[in-house]
């Protein structure tokens, strides 16, 4: 008998009944399985997710069944699905509700009603488990992104469902407590025998372990096969998808190798070295030497110093950067290190106690509000959601002007025409971050500001974000990111910053940067760097490959 049990479901909000949200699903998953779940932003992957608990399942037009172990879900009690079914949201912030560590630990098995011995031994096993004793006595306001979504993990966990829901859980982690957060979930599966079922752009690290693998487009299934059948699927028919398949995946397709395709780096590896058993002969992407060109410099932070609080340790301690304009400048590092705090004190959120903010050669402070945020500086911030303060998308654009063409413009560069009706709180993260970019840009920056921007956005449509910003930087526009998408940042921008410790370490070029590291670094360098050098792109390795390959031949 099926664990879950998903038959002909149709689903449609009420700001859009004429479109279907999830349209005639079915699906089968066994008990213990480890299911990925696929698809572009604004597929339906949240609204399915949320279908399976359903006190967060979304208001709307519902027709179909789900079974949960052969009983229909909604037969199934709240007490009995909170014990049996744990979900992790893809913000932590919106599941945390307690202040100390080890209350919020507690807090899912009080709810059940749990004597205080059984919980007590439960906190500690979860604690001893998850390796979060040293900050179990902590205030959950001090830890950060990844040891929050840790935290909410080992909460459910305390409960011992029979199944885990994971939407987009790493979607504000840095690599490394990325990788290590999800091989955590791999470790409940496998040793604890929880189905697993987890929708995630980053598929490097869930992709290759996954039992299998299903696809959504526009509401419906597309595909459910094995991970490496998918992969193999989405190649020959020319699917957008592909290009969100792991590394591996796509310089193995893309070099027209045949067989069986390699899903890990280490596959990847070994694939490499089989195929070129002698060192190759051109085994460097030359970099571009460093210009001498004087560059005008469109931001300027020299020695900032901020602390939150007079007595709490600082955050920046004596930072330093010059943007040049026009060009695309990533800030990448670990969670809590201060990146985003850098963005709210260059934009006047966070004011620093010491050094200096210029903006175009001029003093932050000597801006007037109105000339600062009139066309010169606007910030994307990471919670997209903190943007929307009306009922519909195109009532929230038609607050930053009146202009329909304008609107239609950006509406079309960012391509939500389709969601301008809906409710902002009705869409999908990816959905929603592409929205606050569209009335972020409303706002003719000439310098623009984005926290993580890629979060919960499909592969797909980074292309597209990189063909804004490429078009932004051509109208002389200057980007400061701050990411953990170290293969977007590889791949599109011009400088890339490591933070650390409050400040900023080191400033190099893409190529130079990544190709330099060993852990915080791309999939296609870690692949491919016994072979090539600074080869930081599935691109990149592709185009080695195929070159050694001719000089072969």
């Amino acid at each position: 008998m099926a664990h879950i049990k998903i038959q002909n479901l149709i689903f449609s909000y009420p700001t859009s009944m004429d479109k279907k949200a999830l349209d005639d699903v079915c699906i089968s998953i066994e008990q213990g399985e480890y299911v990925v779940l696929c698809g572009k932003s604004g597929s339906g992957k949240t609204t399915l997710l949320r279908q399976l608990k359903t006190v967060l399942a979304p208001h709307g037009k519902k027709s179909g069944e789900i079974f949960f172990s052969g009983v229909p879900l909604e037969q199934v009690s709240q007490l009995e699905q909170s014990a049996k079914i744990g979900y992790v949201m893809q913000n932590p912030d919106d599941q945390i509700v307690t202040d100390k560590v080890w209350h919020e630990l507690a807090f899912g098995l009080e709810s059940l009603g749990c004597d205080q011995k059984v919980m007590r031994a439960r906190v500690a096993e979860m604690a001893c488990y998850f390796g979060i004793a040293d900050w179990f006595h902590k205030d959950v306001s001090t830890l950060s992104g990844g040891q929050k979504q840790l935290l909410n993990l080992a909460s459910i966990m305390a409960m011992q469902p029979e199944v885990l829901i994971l939407d987009e859980p790493t979607s504000q982690l840095d690599p490394i407590a990325a990788s290590d957060f999800l091989n955590t979930v791999r470790k409940i599966n496998t040793e604890l025998g929880t189905t697993v079922i987890i929708t995630e752009h980053r598929l490097e690290d869930i992709f290759p372990y996954a039992d299998r693998a299903i696809i959504m487009d526009g509401g419906k299934v597309i595909a459910n096969d094995s991970p490496r059948s998918i992969g193999r699927l989405l190649y020959l028919e020319n699917n957008d998808m592909f290009t969100a398949m792991p590394t591996p995946v796509q310089v193995f397709y893309g070099t027209k190798s045949s067989g069986d395709c390699p899903l890990t780096v280490r596959e990847g590896r070994r694939w490499l070295s089989r195929s070129f058993p002698e060192a190759p002969a051109i085994n460097q992407i030359p970099c571009a030497p460093a210009s001498d060109k004087q560059q005008d410099i469109a931001l300027s932070l020299k020695e900032l110093w901020f602390r939150y609080e007079k007595d709490s340790p600082d955050i920046l301690r004596c930072v330093n950067a010059e943007v040049p304009k026009g060009s695309l400048y990533a800030i990448v590092g670990s969670n809590g290190v201060g990146k985003s705090t850098t963005l709210k004190a260059i934009c006047g959120i966070c004011r620093p106690y010491r050094g200096k903010v210029k903006i175009f050669g001029k003093a932050i402070e000597k801006y007037k509000p109105s000339e600062l945020f009139g066309g010169c500086l606007a910030m994307l911030p990471q919670d997209p959601k903190s943007l929307f303060v009306k009922k519909t998308v195109r009532e929230d654009l038609e607050e930053m002007t009146r202009e329909e063409s304008r609107i239609a413009e950006v509406a079309a560069i960012c391509e939500i025409e389709h969601l301008l009706n809906s409710h902002p709180y009705d869409l999908s993260g990816g959905e929603q971050q592409r929205c606050a970019l569209a009335k972020v840009l409303l706002t003719d920056p000439k310098l623009l500001l984005l926290d993580e921007p890629t979060k919960g956005i499909d592969s797909f449509f980074k292309e597209k974000l990189s063909k804004i910003l490429c078009k932004l930087k051509d109208r002389g526009v200057t980007v400061v990111m701050v990411s953990h998408d170290v293969e977007f940042c590889a791949k599109y921008a011009d400088l890339v910053s490591m933070f650390f410790d409050g400040q900023i370490l080191t400033t190099d070029t893409p190529r130079r940067f990544f190709g330099g590291n060993s852990f915080y670094t791309t999939a296609a360098c870690r692949m491919s760097k016994h072979l090539f050098r600074k080869a930081v792109t599935a691109e990149d390795v592709i185009g080695l490959y195929l070159q050694n390959k001719e000089v072969q031949e």
